[in-house]
Parts: structure tokens; sequence; C-alpha cells
């Protein structure tokens, strides 16, 4: 099972032309993997409609999985969270990529996305799918 990024939805959602291409690519490379998201990227996509029926209306064709967090993840997050802050990180929320990367590294899940930074240096058990 793979956990699709935001940034990956929106090149689609908004036909970006430098990464809608490659992001498109891949969604159609891992489609027989399962593609998903969970809440966290559910909210971050938000902004990007008018209405959540909108949204749902956008995400339907993409036959994305809804995964719920599970609260290892979530503790894990915050454990990460907690390292990023001794590390001088300077967000004083915890990020979404925290919670999608917990997601990840405790489901066993893959991630595919354009911005692998946190995920990296936080998770870096976590298999990526990147550019």
């Amino acid at each position: 099972m793979i956990l699709v990024d935001t940034n990956i939805i929106l090149d689609i959602f908004e036909n970006d032309h430098t990464w809608g291409p490659w992001s498109a690519r891949q969604l159609d490379q891992n489609e027989s993997s399962g593609l998903s998201i969970n809440s966290m990227i559910y909210a971050e996509l938000g902004p990007s409609s008018k209405s959540q029926r909108d949204l749902d209306a956008k995400l339907s064709p993409m036959g994305f999985k809804y995964l719920e967090v599970p609260r290892t993840a979530l503790f894990r997050a915050s454990q990460a969270y907690f390292d990023y802050r001794k590390n001088k990180g300077t967000r004083d929320s915890l990020l979404p990529d925290f919670f999608i990367g917990a997601h990840a590294e405790v489901a066993k899940l893959t991630i595919i996305t354009r911005d692998p930074r946190r995920y990296r240096r936080y998770f870096p058990n976590v298999r990526l799918i990147t550019p």
C-alpha cells in the first residue's frame, strides 16, 4: 500500500506543467500496489476545493483508499516532532509531514512525494518514491 502525499495530488488537480506529468505517471505505475490517503492528506487538500463535496468529487475518480491514522503513528509523530524541535525546528505546531511519515512507518507504507526532506530525516526507514 502506498500513501500519496498532498503535493502529488495537487500537481494533478492544478495541472502543474512542471510536476503534473511525473506525478500522474507515478500514480499510474503504482496503482496496482494500492494508492491511499489519510486524514492529514485529505485536510491539506481541503483548500484546493470550494466544498467537501467538490473535494470528494475530485478525489473519487482517483480511486484512493482512505486510511485512518493509528494511535501508534500519532504517538510516533509526536516523538518525531520533539526531535525536530530539539534540532532547532521553528514550527510551533505538529507538521502534517510528521503524521504522514509516522503513519507510513508504523503501517509499513511507501510514500510518493516530491518533498522527501522531513521524511528522510525523521522517518529514515520509510520507503519513498521521489523524483
